[in-house]
C-alpha cells in the first residue's frame, strides 16, 4: 500500500511539475503561432507585450494570455490606433493548439477581453479603418464541405471597456464607455442561440442633435443566429434606457447593400413613472418613492432598409395624459401633464424624418405652461414651427423638482408667442424668413452667481416679437446701489440662442446711479494702479456681442472718482469696446473722452483721447493716479487745467492701466493757477538755493507745455515762465519711480545780484546796464520726495563779465569816435582839445575799466585784486545761491 502511494505521490507531483513547467517549453511556440496568425490575417501593425501559457488557471484547459495588445492602422488612416486590449485571454483543451484546419474547428471554450479601447471610424470617402481583413484567394477547395479553420465558442466576456465610433459622412456619433458584455453559444453551427448581458453608458448623436446623452442601457437577450442568412433575430429580451423598460421584437439582417431591419419596440408598463425613469439618475434622483398619476406609453416600430440613400421608416410614439408627479422632500407637485409627441418618417428618405410634438402641457400650482411644436428636414435645413403659452414661476422649479441649479432663480416669466423658421434663415440673417410674433414678460427676477457681486434684480423686463424685429420694450433692474433703465432692439435673438451666431442690436441705458464695484468680482486684484505685472487671466469683453449702447448717467461711481452727467456711445463688436464721445462732469471741469479697449489678445489694451477743461488741478491730482505719475509736482498747485492726452497700452486684471506699458502725449495750460509749496521737498529745496525767489507768488496763469511718455519715463519739452522780472525755462525728464532728471534756468537781473555788483554797474554810465542778466542753471535730480539740488555758476559769472566788457568796449569805440571828430573839426561842439581829454581822464568809465583790466597801460597802480568785476560777480552768485564767499576763488 505504502508502495502504491508513492508511486501515486510521485506521478501528481511529476504532472504538477509538467503542468508548470510545460508553459515555458512550448511558450515560444504560442508567441509565433499568435504573431503568424495575426500577420496572416490582418492589414495593420499589431504589438503585444507578452503571450503566457498557463495550464493551472484554467485546469484542464489551457489558457493562453496576450498582454497589451495594440493594433494600428495603414493608409488612409496611418498611425491613429484602432484598438488596445489591456488582456485577451482564451481557455481551450490542450489538443486544440496543435490543431490543423482540417481536423476541423478549434473549439475554444471562453474568450475574455479586458479593459479595450475600440476606435472604428468611417471617413467622409466612405473608407473605414475597422476594414482590415486580408482578402483570402479563391481556390478550389473553396467547394470543399469541410468548416476549414473555425472557432466554436462556449461563452466570452469583455469588461470595462470603451468604444467609438465616428461617421464623417453622416456626422453620426456613438460613445460608449463602462462597457461589461457577456455571451454564452456556438458560433460553428449553422443556426444557433447566443444569449447575452449588457450594460453601458451610451451617448448617440445623428447630425450634431444628440438623442442619448451618456443614458445607461441594460439589454439581456436571447437572440437566434441564422450565420447562413446573416440574420439575427430577438426572442426573449429585456431592456432598459436608464430606468425605463422596453421589450423588443423582430429581427436585423445583413444583405449585400446593407441592412433589412423589422423591429418594433414598447415598454411593457403603462405608469408615469416609467417617464421619469428615462431621465438620467443624476437629474432625477431615486424615484421609486415618487408619487405619480396617469400613464405613459412608448411604441414604435422600425422597419426598411439600412443603404447608402435609404433609412427605415419610423413610426414611434409618446404619449400620457392627465399625469402627476410629486417627490416626498419637496412641496410642489408637477400636474396636468400631457404629452403627445412622434417622430415619424413614412418614405424611408431621411429628410423626410420630422418630430411632431403636438403637446407638452404641465401645471404648477396654479401657472400653467402650454406648448406645441414640429421640427422637419432633421438633417438639412431644419424647419421649426412652435407655439408657447404660459406662466412659469422660476422659485418652483427646485420646489417640485430635485434637480439644483448652480445659481438662485426667482421670477415669474410669462410668454405668449409663436415662432417659424428656418435655420439658414438664422445663420443667414435672412429675416423676412423668421417669422416671430408676441411677447415674453419676466418679472421680480432675481439671479445670483459667485461670478457677480450683487444679485441682479430685475423688476420689469418685456420684449416684444414681430416678424422682421424684437424690441425691449423697457428693461428695468437693480444690482447692488446701481439702477438700470433699458429699451432698444435685438436683431437676431434666436441666432444667438440657437447657432454660434452674434447677439446683435441697438440699446439705450439710461441711470441715476452707477457704480462700477456692482460689477467687479471681489478680491479680484489687489494691485496697485501702477502695477508692473501683467495678469495671467485677464477680463474679456463677450465675443458674442455685436452691439451699440447708447448711455446716460446722472452719476457714475469709480474707485475714488465721482462722474456727472455722463453720456456718450458705446459700441461693442469682435471683444472690442469703442468709446466714441463719451462726455462728462468730472473733478470741477468736463470730460471728453474717445478711444477702444480690444481683450481679443491675451493681454487687453487700450487706445485713448482725453480731452479735460477746466478740472481743478489740486483735485485732479490728488485722485487721479495717472496723472499723479505724469506731473507728480502739481500737487501743490491750485487753480484750473485744460489738457489734451493721447494715450496707449495694456489693462491689468482691473481694468486700470499697467503704468510701465503706456505711451502717449499730452498738452496741458494752465488757468489761474496759484502755487502752494508748502510740505514739498523739491520746493524746500529750491528755496535753499535760491534765496531771491519766493514760490508763493510764482505765477503760473496760460502757462502752456507738451509732454510725451513711453517706457516709465515722462519727457516735457522747455517751456518758459516768469517770476517779477526773472524769466525762467523748465525742461527735464522724470520716471513712474518718481526719479527725475530737470534743468531749470534762470534769467537773473544784475539788480538782484547784491550792492557789490550794482556799485560796479552804477559805474557804467549807460542805459544797456539795466538789461544786464544771467543766466542761472539749477539741475534738479534724485527724486520728488528726496531731491538734490545743485546750481551752476560759471556760465553766470562768465555771461556778466562778458556782458560788461562789451558795454564797455563799445562806449570806448563811441568816445573814440567823438575825439577824432573833435581833431578834425568835425565835432560842431566849442569845447577844447584839452576839455575833452580831461573829460575823458576823469571819465568813471576810464576806472571801470582799469579795474575789468587790471594789466592795462596804468600798470604802476596797483589793483586789488578782489576787486576784479569776476570775483564780484562770482562772490555774489555764491551768497545768492547759498555759497559762502571765499577769496581764493579766481577765474582765469
Amino acid at each position: 500500500m505504502k508502495k502504491i502511494l508513492k508511486i501515486t505521490g510521485i506521478s501528481l507531483l511529476i504532472i504538477v511539475i509538467l503542468l508548470l513547467v510545460a508553459p515555458f517549453i512550448f511558450q515560444n511556440q504560442i508567441k509565433d503561432m499568435v504573431r503568424n496568425f495575426i500577420n496572416n490575417s490582418v492589414n495593420a501593425n499589431v504589438e503585444f507585450a507578452d503571450v503566457s501559457l498557463s495550464f493551472i488557471s484554467s485546469f484542464p484547459q489551457a489558457n493562453v494570455t496576450v498582454d497589451d495588445l495594440k493594433i494600428t492602422n495603414l493608409e488612409p488612416f496611418k498611425d491613429e490606433t484602432l484598438g488596445s486590449v489591456k488582456s485577451l485571454s482564451f481557455d481551450m483543451s490542450v489538443k486544440e493548439l496543435f490543431k490543423n484546419a482540417d481536423e476541423g474547428p478549434i473549439v475554444i471554450n471562453s474568450i475574455y477581453i479586458n479593459e479595450a479601447l475600440v476606435n472604428l471610424k468611417v471617413n467622409k470617402f466612405g473608407d473605414a479603418n475597422f476594414d482590415i481583413a486580408k482578402e483570402t484567394e479563391n481556390t478550389n477547395t473553396s467547394t470543399d464541405k469541410s468548416e476549414g479553420f473555425t472557432l466554436s465558442i462556449e461563452d466570452y466576456a469583455i469588461t470595462k471597456s470603451a468604444l467609438t465610433y465616428l461617421d464623417e459622412g453622416s456626422n453620426t456619433r456613438l460613445h460608449v464607455t463602462e462597457l461589461d458584455h457577456s455571451g454564452s453559444g456556438i458560433f460553428s453551427e449553422s443556426v444557433s442561440e447566443l444569449n447575452t448581458k449588457s450594460e453601458a453608458n451610451v451617448t448617440l448623436s445623428l447630425d450634431s442633435t444628440e438623442y442619448l446623452s451618456n443614458n445607461r442601457i441594460k439589454l439581456d437577450a436571447l437572440i437566434d443566429l441564422d450565420l447562413e442568412n446573416s440574420k439575427y433575430t430577438f426572442k426573449e429580451n429585456k431592456g432598459l434606457i436608464n430606468d425605463l423598460p422596453l421589450e423588443f421584437s423582430g429581427y436585423v439582417q445583413l444583405i449585400e447593400d446593407g441592412q433589412d431591419i423589422d423591429i418594433t419596440f414598447e415598454n411593457p408598463g403603462s405608469t408615469f413613472k416609467d417617464f421619469l425613469a428615462v431621465i438620467p439618475k443624476t437629474y432625477s434622483n431615486n424615484i421609486s418613492d415618487v408619487e405619480t398619476s396617469g400613464n405613459f406609453k412608448v411604441n414604435g416600430k422600425i422597419k426598411g432598409l439600412v443603404t447608402e440613400k435609404t433609412i427605415p421608416t419610423l413610426d414611434i410614439n409618446i404619449a400620457s395624459n392627465n399625469a402627476s408627479f410629486k417627490y416626498p422632500e419637496l412641496p410642489k407637485r408637477v400636474e396636468n401633464i400631457s404629452i403627445n409627441a412622434a417622430i415619424k418618417n413614412t418614405t424611408g428618405n431621411v429628410d423626410d424624418t420630422f418630430v411632431d410634438l403636438k403637446t407638452l402641457n404641465f401645471k404648477i400650482d396654479e401657472d400653467e405652461f402650454k406648448s406645441s411644436a414640429v421640427i422637419k428636414n432633421l438633417t438639412k435645413n431644419m424647419l421649426v414651427s412652435a407655439n408657447i403659452d404660459g406662466v412659469l414661476n422660476l422659485a418652483n422649479i427646485t420646489k417640485a423638482y430635485p434637480i439644483t441649479l448652480e445659481n438662485e432663480l426667482s421670477g415669474i416669466i410669462k410668454a405668449k408667442l409663436n415662432t417659424s423658421f428656418d435655420m439658414n434663415a438664422i445663420e443667414s440673417n435672412a429675416y423676412d424668413r423668421i417669422k416671430n410674433n408676441g411677447n415674453i414678460s419676466v418679472n421680480n427676477f432675481v439671479f445670483s452667481s459667485a461670478d457677480i457681486v450683487n444679485p441682479l434684480n430685475i423688476t420689469e423686463a418685456n420684449v416684444s416679437f414681430k416678424p422682421s424685429i424684437i424690441t425691449l420694450e423697457n428693461f428695468k433692474a437693480t444690482t447692488g446701489k446701481t439702477d438700470l433703465n433699458a429699451t432698444g432692439t435685438i436683431n437676431n435673438l434666436l441666432g444667438f440662442l440657437l447657432s454660434d451666431k452674434k447677439l446683435k442690436g441697438d440699446f439705450n441705458v439710461v441711470s441715476n446711479n452707477f457704480l462700477i464695484s456692482d460689477f467687479m468680482v471681489e478680491g479680484g486684484s489687489d494691485k496697485p494702479v501702477n502695477q508692473s505685472a501683467e495678469p495671467n487671466d485677464a477680463l474679456k469683453i463677450p465675443a458674442f456681442l455685436d452691439c451699440t449702447i447708447t448711455a446716460d448717467a446722472k452719476t457714475v461711481v469709480y474707485d475714488n472718482l465721482t462722474l456727472t452727467n455722463v453720456k456718450g456711445k458705446l459700441l461693442i463688436k469682435d471683444e472690442t469696446a469703442n468709446l466714441q464721445n463719451v462726455t462728462s462732469n468730472l473733478l470741477g471741469g468736463n470730460l471728453n473722452m474717445t478711444g477702444l479697449i480690444n481683450t481679443k489678445t491675451k493681454t487687453p489694451t487700450f487706445e485713448m483721447d482725453l480731452g479735460m477743461s477746466n478740472f481743478d488741478i489740486s483735485q485732479s491730482f490728488r485722485d487721479l493716479d495717472m496723472l499723479q505719475n505724469l506731473a507728480p509736482i502739481a500737487n501743490v498747485l491750485q487753480g484750473k487745467l485744460n489738457s489734451a492726452i493721447t494715450l496707449n497700452g495694456t489693462l491689468g486684471d482691473d481694468f486700470t492701466p499697467l503704468m510701465s506699458s503706456i505711451s502717449g502725449g499730452a498738452l496741458a495750460e494752465l488757468l489761474t493757477t496759484k502755487v502752494e509749496p508748502k510740505n514739498a521737498a523739491l520746493f524746500d529745496a529750491l528755496t535753499s538755493k535760491l534765496s531771491f525767489i519766493d514760490f508763493d507768488k510764482l505765477d503760473l496763469k496760460d502757462l502752456k507745455t507738451a509732454i510725451k511718455f513711453e517706457n516709465s519715463r515722462v519727457s516735457i519739452s522747455p517751456f518758459n515762465l516768469n517770476y517779477k522780472d526773472i524769466g525762467i525755462t523748465v525742461g527735464g525728464n522724470h520716471g513712474f519711480d518718481k526719479s527725475m532728471d530737470y534743468n531749470v534756468v534762470f534769467n537773473v537781473p544784475a539788480k538782484y545780484l547784491g550792492s557789490e555788483v550794482n556799485r560796479l554797474v552804477g559805474k557804467i554810465n549807460d542805459n544797456d546796464v539795466n538789461k544786464i542778466s544771467i543766466p542761472v542753471t539749477a539741475n534738479l535730480t534724485g527724486s520728488f520726495t528726496s531731491p538734490k539740488v545743485q546750481t551752476d555758476l560759471t556760465s553766470g559769472v562768465k555771461n556778466l563779465t562778458t556782458q560788461l566788457i562789451e558795454i564797455e568796449k563799445q562806449k570806448l569805440l563811441n568816445n573814440g569816435k567823438d575825439k577824432i571828430k573833435d581833431l578834425l573839426g568835425i565835432n560842431s561842439s566849442n569845447q577844447t582839445a584839452s576839455d575833452s581829454t580831461q573829460t575823458q581822464t576823469s571819465s568813471p568809465v576810464i576806472n571801470v575799466i582799469k579795474d575789468i583790466f587790471p594789466n592795462g597801460n596804468n600798470s604802476s597802480t596797483p589793483t586789488d585784486s578782489t576787486k576784479n568785476p569776476t570775483n564780484v560777480v562770482k562772490d555774489v552768485l555764491g551768497g545768492l545761491f547759498g555759497k559762502k564767499n571765499k577769496k581764493k576763488d579766481t577765474v582765469n
